[in-house]
């Protein structure tokens, strides 16, 4: 009966150990108005879902809240419906990945220098497009190099020019100091003296503009959440 007993707590022990192990629910802190423009709400709305069934546990703040809101969480998200002079650099140093999508929260972030339309801004018209130079990198998303189409239908789109350590994905057709989706790497030099100190990501993302995305620019959007959060373990 004793041998037996131990056979089966080997057996057992062999099955537990074959089961795949369950990876811990990633949680997100997501930074917004309380009470942006209706179709603005409607897309920090879209997105917080979107975050939900990819499996993260979103949490909302609103812009006025400390950035102590960051603490424990595995990413933060900056969204463009946010006010960037409410914001100011409250996130900066906060040593959890962010994710910028207002383009003049930028300079805030130590992730470009300060001059309006040179170092970020938003690109007004009929955008659809944006040029990809760095297809092999993660944040491609698996997309071709090259021109790809990224929304259903034009619309503006935020830029920013990025520093010396930043990993350029894309640029804007025509415009290659400009970028719609840049990154640092944790401790990669930004603007100037800044170093990362943790993943960055700037985003193109406009107002409301998440609705809009097509199948690429939702590409482009999960692998921005999944190398971030990932903080160099994918």
């Amino acid at each position: 009966m004793k041998l037996l007993y131990t056979l089966l707590r080997l057996v057992g022990g062999l099955l537990l150990a074959s089961l795949p192990a369950v990876a811990a629910t990633r949680t997100v802190l997501f930074v917004s108005q309380t009470k942006p423009a209706p179709a603005v709400s409607a897309a920090d709305a879209l997105i917080q879902e979107h975050l939900a069934a990819l499996g993260f546990t979103v949490t909302f703040a609103d812009q006025t809240e400390s950035a102590q809101a960051a603490k424990g969480k595995d990413l933060v998200i900056l969204s463009s419906g946010l006010s960037a002079h409410r914001l100011e650099g409250k996130f900066r140093a906060v040593p959890v990945p962010v994710i910028v999508c207002e383009s003049y929260t930028l300079p805030h972030m130590g992730m470009t220098g300060r001059r309006q339309e040179q170092d970020f801004g938003t690109q007004e018209g009929k955008f659809r497009y944006v040029w990809l130079v760095n297809a092999p990198h993660p944040l491609a998303a698996g997309l071709p190099a090259g021109m790809v189409n990224v929304v259903k239908k034009g619309g503006a789109m935020n830029w920013g020019r990025p520093g010396a350590g930043a990993i350029v994905i894309a640029t804007l057709p025509g415009e290659l100091d400009k970028s719609p989706t840049f990154a640092y790497e944790k401790g990669a030099t930004m603007e100037g003296e800044n170093l990362a100190p943790a993943r960055r990501v700037f985003l193109f993302l406009d107002g409301d503009a998440f609705p809009n995305l097509n199948e690429a620019g939702l590409k482009l959007f999960d692998a921005a959440v999944r190398w971030a959060s990932s903080s160099g373990q994918e």
